[in-house]
């Protein structure tokens, strides 16, 4: 998954002494935690690099997490090969223009609602909800249920 406008709101924060903040939803971490416990594995895929977005991910146990990302395609190859994933076994949930590339290859691709309009009328899903705020919930769950584990 993306982290910008799909982990959190897309906003960020800088404090006078140069530090970032993030907020990210409490859901979508249960989410995830949820989802691990069930078998399913989480790579966070994203165009910047922020200590935040490192501590969270640390705090859900997500197996890869890749920051500063230009080629996203480029980077899930070689996840999906270190755990033996062809990309259409692979969801993966963007909200921008970078995204697009990864979006177009992989089994099942979704978007926060408030995603911009050219992922949302791209994506084999949009979520009811924004970024940061449950999108990344709902599509995992929407996932367990498909494979009935919820």
């Amino acid at each position: 998954m993306d982290v910008d406008g799909v982990l959190t709101d897309g906003r960020i924060m800088f404090g006078d002494d140069g530090s970032e903040f993030k907020l990210f939803d409490v859901h979508d971490g249960y989410g995830i935690e949820r989802g691990t416990q069930k078998g399913l594995r989480f790579a966070i895929v994203s165009g910047r690099s922020s200590k935040a977005t490192a501590k969270r991910a640390r705090e859900l146990g997500v197996a890869e997490i890749h920051q500063g990302v230009k080629d996203k395609t480029a980077v899930a190859r070689q996840v999906c090969g270190r755990y033996g994933f062809n990309q259409k076994e692979v969801c993966f949930i963007g909200d921008d223009e970078l995204d697009v590339p990864l979006l177009k290859t992989v089994g099942l691709s979704a978007a926060p609602d408030d995603a911009v309009p050219v992922v949302r009328e791209l994506v084999d899903y949009v979520a009811s909800a924004g970024g940061g705020r449950g999108a990344v919930r709902e599509v995992v769950d929407l996932i367990l249920k498909a494979k009935n584990l919820i």
